[in-house]
């Protein structure tokens, strides 16, 4: 099943990645990715904390189960899928930025960026409008420097949305 997948988007990975071979371009899409390693989604959480009051500690604790349960499922979901990275099986696709794990299936940078965007947009509506078009150039990133398949994006920013959406139901 994998290597169907593969296959079948292989020539897209190839399109997309092939931006990386323009130097500013893999240099600023590695910056996108290295923000949404974390420090953007500090960054923004501190923002969306600071509007909180009261609800602030309701705000931590919740943007803590949602990263530790999206972190806990793309973890599990590596381990037992093993896909490896397009750079990995495609000797033509250029590796952009090293990768913080081995294998591709999902993305948990699209995960946390969804899931995130979904959550803190919740909680202050008004910070959609950086976090939105932020967490979209995440997931491309990913694509763009080699690391991931269409698919790894799809399915990460689709649990990244489900696990928030999950959240926000049992919160209210």
């Amino acid at each position: 099943m994998v290597e169907y997948l593969n296959d079948l988007e292989i020539d897209v990975c190839r399109r997309i990645n092939a931006l990386s071979r323009v130097a500013a371009i893999r240099r600023f899409f590695s910056a996108v990715s290295k923000l949404g390693d974390y420090p953007a989604w500090v960054i923004f959480g501190l923002i969306v904390a600071a509007q909180q009051g009261t609800g602030l500690l309701q705000f931590v604790l919740h943007t803590g189960v949602v990263a530790v349960a999206g972190a806990m499922i793309y973890k599990a979901l590596k381990k037992r899928l093993v896909r490896e990275r397009p750079y990995v099986t495609h000797g033509d696709i250029v590796c952009g930025t090293a990768p913080l794990d081995r294998y591709s299936f999902p993305s948990g940078h699209t995960l946390h960026a969804i899931a995130l965007t979904v959550l803190y947009g919740a909680y202050e509506p008004t910070i959609l409008f950086i976090m939105a078009p932020f967490a979209a150039m995440v997931a491309a990133s990913r694509i763009v420097l080699g690391l991931h398949y269409p698919s790894d994006v799809l399915v990460g920013g689709s649990i990244g949305a489900a696990v928030a959406t999950l959240s926000l139901l049992v919160v209210s």
